[in-house]
């Protein structure tokens, strides 16, 4: 199996577990906070498919998604154009809040068709290439994939987890 196989493998289970998490919740689930401090559906599943497409349009050198499909303004959050989800305060997180889960499978969908189209044309050898020198060692483009495949596993995890609960009610 090629590496790119793999990638594409990794991400598209994340993409069925984003679609099992949020098909048939209701806005209100969607958005639900199970304590005041914790992160929503809605805001779990927005920022590991911002982090996604951030990163990955950064190592792919495209636009991101976020902002080539007009998502920031359809999704017209009360945030800075280009957050990411990253370092925000429980009340910036609870800002993020979706009419339907149809929007943000949207949203991940295009993400997701976006980082297909970059890694199934990936080499093994582009793996090697580093893309973030502002680490000790510098990051490589396998390494940055990888973490990202880890990051947007961990918050679906996540989102499966507070899903269950809103569940039991």
């Amino acid at each position: 199996m090629k590496a790119s196989e793999i990638l594409a493998d990794g991400f598209g289970r994340i993409q069925e577990i984003v679609h099992e998490v949020v098909d048939g919740l209701s806005a209100q689930q969607l958005n639900a906070r199970v304590d005041p401090a914790a992160n929503s559906v809605t805001w779990l599943v927005w920022h590991l498919t911002r982090v996604q497409d951030d990163h990955v349009a950064d190592a792919a050198g495209s636009e991101q998604v976020w902002q080539a499909g007009e998502f920031a303004a359809r999704f017209a959050l009360p945030l800075p154009a280009g957050a990411t989800g990253y370092g925000q305060s429980a009340r910036q997180a609870g800002t993020v809040e979706v009419a339907s889960g149809d929007l943000l499978l949207e949203y991940h969908d295009a993400v997701h068709e976006q980082t297909l189209r970059y890694v199934r044309g990936l080499a093994g050898a582009d793996l090697d290439r580093v893309v973030d020198e502002r680490w000790d060692p510098p990051v490589t483009l396998g390494a940055r994939l990888v973490s990202v495949l880890a990051d947007d596993l961990q918050h679906a995890g996540q989102a499966a987890y507070v899903r269950g609960l809103l569940e039991r009610g």
